[in-house]
């Protein structure tokens, strides 16, 4: 089965020029009116120019006021025309980047994982930072035409006055130009490496915070926080070597502006001298000399922009591109709720094999937690069907023919670390808002004490990650949610660690009574729940090695006895 983002761009140049595509009529628009806009403020020099020579010929203070008159229209040109070009382009730029955000999270949240050799932070700087930075080539490329428009019309206006003053504007721009695309590119290196840099430190800080916790238990939050110093220290460094060369570009432009500016009021000067040009003709020079200081900063500052848009592109084709680590089927299982699990070979795991009937509970003693979390992974579809050898089928069909949403539909397997997030215990309990035993599903987790403990029930506010949660709390709100879920296969691993003892009997004749019927599959060496299992399979060495109820091996298998007992 192909993925459901089958018309991804190749490469960073074919994001640009999507989001230039689709945005075609927004740029036109945009295009039109700051071209309008930079006309205007062009125009304003050379009016003053003609102002100032029909005054001094005419004397007439009807012209004057015509004059005024005529100012007043380019000023309140130039003023429309800003506003509502700026706002056409921004619109569409916000637009673009939540486009692009869409996309790389959805990229990101597929059934299937893309190889991709990215962390979850670094994903997450992409989805914000780098849309954001692709999405501003929107107005990018209206600004340079209009920036474009208003020199020409600088270079016309002082050509017509005399031909050496519109050829220096001319000569000069191209020269500013091939100075700063030469530098543009250093920009663009520098800027994607800074954005992979910032992006690893990002992902540094995410990792932290899901374990900090842990890191205080143990102690090791201090080497964890030089681990991050260093990986930001590095960004740090990065960051300052790119302001060092924008400093470096932004200051040439400056200067090789200031430089043509200087030229051309020089020239104007000496030609006025010469009396090749008249007085409202120097006015207009000097003027025209000031005024095109901008646009130029403008245009020069394009190939920047450019290239750090083209840097954020390509950083995002590293997700949008990305293969999926596996292609997975076309079929469905079939309505038998079985599980069967044939010789599987990964990891710790060697040729593991068992079988779970439709309606059964089977737990699952694994003596090596590595094993343990090799099976849920190989069950979770975390590992693809062709990393591994051996074939698990669900519903009597193998798991590599099946298609992922419809084995999502069938098979759940809920994590040892579920995640909890900001809302509210019935958001995390029922995130979709379409099951129909959530009270069952409280009552059976025993969460019933946490929402009692709340005058909003079931509403009661639960923050990021779960942070007003003790341990247990979030661990029983993942099982709730699992239960919930109401599948026709779940499998649980480790679902009560985090509570004492007699809370952990009572989750366990209640999962065992809220499953009764469905199919399921407990990865756990918690007495309780071995005890409410119908039969128990001891995972050893990589290997089912025995299998009975929990009591028939507490009173058989003495290595099982001293693993299991507590």
């Amino acid at each position: 089965m192909t993925s459901p983002d089958t018309q991804r761009p190749r490469a960073g140049s074919d994001i640009l020029r999507t989001a230039l595509r689709r945005n075609v009529g927004a740029m036109a628009w945009g295009t039109v009116l700051m071209g309008l806009y930079q006309a205007g403020e062009t125009a304003f020099p050379i009016a003053l120019g003609l102002i100032v020579e029909h005054t001094m010929r005419h004397r007439s203070p009807g012209a004057l006021g015509l004059s005024v008159a005529a100012l007043a229209v380019i000023i309140t040109t130039v003023s429309l025309s800003w506003r509502f070009g700026m706002r056409i382009l921004q619109k569409a730029n916000t637009t673009e980047a939540h486009r692009w955000r869409v996309r790389v999270a959805g990229a990101g949240l597929q059934p299937v994982a893309r190889d991709v050799d990215l962390k979850s932070g670094e994903v997450l700087t992409i989805a914000t930072e780098d849309a954001d930075q692709t999405a501003d080539i929107i107005e990018v490329v209206p600004l340079l035409i209009s920036s474009l428009v208003a020199v020409l019309i600088a270079a016309v206006a002082l050509g017509l006055a005399d031909l050496r003053l519109g050829l220096l504007v001319i000569v000069g721009t191209v020269g500013i130009l091939s100075v700063l695309s030469v530098m543009s590119r250093r920009i663009g290196s520098s800027t994607r490496e800074q954005q992979a840099r910032v992006a690893r430190a990002g992902a540094k800080v995410a990792d932290l915070i899901i374990g900090l916790r842990p890191l205080h238990g143990f102690g090791g939050n201090h080497a964890a926080f030089r681990a991050y110093r260093r990986v930001s220290t590095d960004a740090k460094q990065q960051s300052v070597t790119v302001a060092r060369v924008g400093g470096v570009y932004a200051g040439t432009a400056l200067a090789l502006n200031a430089v043509l500016a200087a030229a051309v009021t020089l020239t104007a000067g000496w030609l006025a001298f010469e009396g090749r040009i008249n007085i409202g003709e120097l006015v207009m020079a000097v003027g025209l000399a000031q005024f095109i200081m901008e646009p130029l900063k403008l245009f020069s500052e394009m190939p920047k922009y450019v290239m750090i848009a083209r840097a954020s592109a390509e950083r995002m084709a590293l997700v949008l591109t990305a293969p999926p680590v596996t292609t997975p089927g076309r079929e469905r299982p079939a309505e038998s709720a079985d599980l069967e699990v044939d010789c599987v070979r990964h990891g710790t795991l060697r040729k593991v094999r068992f079988r779970v009937s439709a309606g059964e509970f089977v737990a699952i003693a694994a003596y090596q937690p590595r094993a343990a979390a090799d099976l849920a992974a190989v069950l979770a579809l975390n590992v693809p069907p062709d990393a591994y050898e051996g074939t698990v089928r669900v519903g009597g069909r193998d798991l590599a023919d099946l298609a992922v949403e419809a084995v999502r539909e069938r098979l759940l397997v809920n994590p040892y670390d579920g995640e909890i997030f900001a809302g509210t215990l019935r958001s995390n309990i029922d995130p979709t808002g379409t099951s129909r035993i959530v009270p069952e599903a409280v009552e059976a987790s025993m969460l019933t004490d946490v929402v009692a403990l709340h005058r909003e029930g079931l509403d009661h506010a639960v923050r990021d990650r779960g942070a007003n949660l003790s341990g247990g709390q979030r661990q029983r709100l993942s099982l709730a949610r699992a239960l919930a879920a109401d599948t026709d296969v779940l499998v649980l691993r480790d679902p009560t660690t985090a509570v004492d003892a007699v809370t952990e009997q009572l989750i366990a004749r209640g999962v065992a009574e809220l499953r009764r019927g469905r199919t399921t599959l407990v990865i756990t060496s918690s007495p309780a729940l071995l005890d409410a299992a119908d039969r128990v399979l001891v995972l050893d060495d990589g290997v089912v090695t025995a299998e009975d109820t929990h009591r028939g091996l507490l009173a058989t298998d003495e290595q099982y006895r001293l693993a299991v007992t507590r």
